[in-house]
């Protein structure tokens, strides 16, 4: 067994681990970047700039300093991503109550496109 390659192979994971948490932690700064509304476009030129000079010291500072915002912006995106997909699924899915399905079902009666005899069937299927 040859040690020199073991420990090449050992270093090169390493590295390669290190580079792959950099552009991790890269992304997340750059997507709080542009999701902050508060931050003047001037800052944001700033924080890119230093995050390409000096990557890892950039990004552990704007980690440090602007982390709790960083943080507070993220769980908002979350909440606000989550009731648009509840909005989806609710209009997806239509009227849920059995008040909505029965007028709807009445409308559909007093326009001819049903009979008495399915609207009794949707308002029975509603109210069970």
């Amino acid at each position: 067994m040859d040690w020199a390659n073991m420990w090449n192979v050992l270093w090169y994971t390493i590295v390669i681990f290190a580079f792959i948490a950099y552009l991790i932690v890269l992304f997340m700064v750059l997507t709080d970047l542009f999701r902050d509304h508060t931050l003047s476009v001037w800052w944001k030129v700033v924080w890119i700039i230093f995050l390409v000079i000096f990557p890892y010291l950039t990004a552990f500072a704007y980690i440090v300093f602007r982390g709790r915002g960083m943080a507070e912006r993220s769980q908002a995106a979350q909440v606000a991503a989550n009731q648009q997909a509840r909005e989806y699924i609710r209009e997806a899915a239509g009227t849920a109550t059995a008040a909505d399905q029965i007028a709807t079902a009445k409308s559909l009666l007093d326009a001819g496109t049903i009979t008495q005899t399915e609207f009794e069937a949707i308002k029975a299927k509603a109210l069970a």
